[in-house]
């Protein structure tokens, strides 16, 4: 199964007097441009890893990431690390550290266990996150743990 994800602005735009093959070149030239790195399933890659465009987790990855604008985690993958991107999209497994200035999107198949920093979250029903979870610019409250809340009888 290969992966679905495409990052937003993937396509040249096409220009008043521009031949179809030309189009053509530039779309591939675009795509071409986009820093992609791809850990295919039954990879295990452990490190570093800076300035991506876009990270596709299909396999393991043990590794810190900084400088990337987009995480994406395939049903089956795992993330093990830290992580300081724009967008995280999850389907499988991220266990770690995990701060996003955009959106995190977990899937229903998705499951974190991280200390999460947030600006925007959306979690399928099923989606599962545990660990210190916290808002960006959200006060002190808010970073208590998930387990330090009380629960009512």
């Amino acid at each position: 199964m290969s992966s679905t994800f495409k990052p937003l602005g993937t396509t040249a735009p096409i220009m008043p007097n521009q031949s179809a093959q030309s189009a053509a070149k530039a779309a591939a030239e675009a795509q071409t441009a986009i820093r992609k790195l791809v850990v295919g399933r039954g990879i295990v890659f452990s490190g570093e890893i800076k300035s991506c465009d876009c990270l596709v987790v299909e396999g393991t990855v043990k590794a810190n990431i900084a400088g990337c604008r987009d995480i994406y985690i395939a049903e089956g993958g795992l993330f093990t690390g830290s992580a300081s991107v724009e967008n995280a999209e999850i389907r499988g497994r991220l266990e770690g550290d995990l701060s996003t200035s955009g959106r995190l999107l977990i899937h229903a198949s998705g499951k974190i266990a991280a200390e999460v920093n947030y600006n925007q979250i959306e979690i399928e029903r099923g989606g599962e996150i545990s660990g210190k979870v916290q808002a960006q610019g959200a006060g002190q409250a808010a970073a208590a743990p998930l387990a330090a809340v009380p629960r009512r009888a």
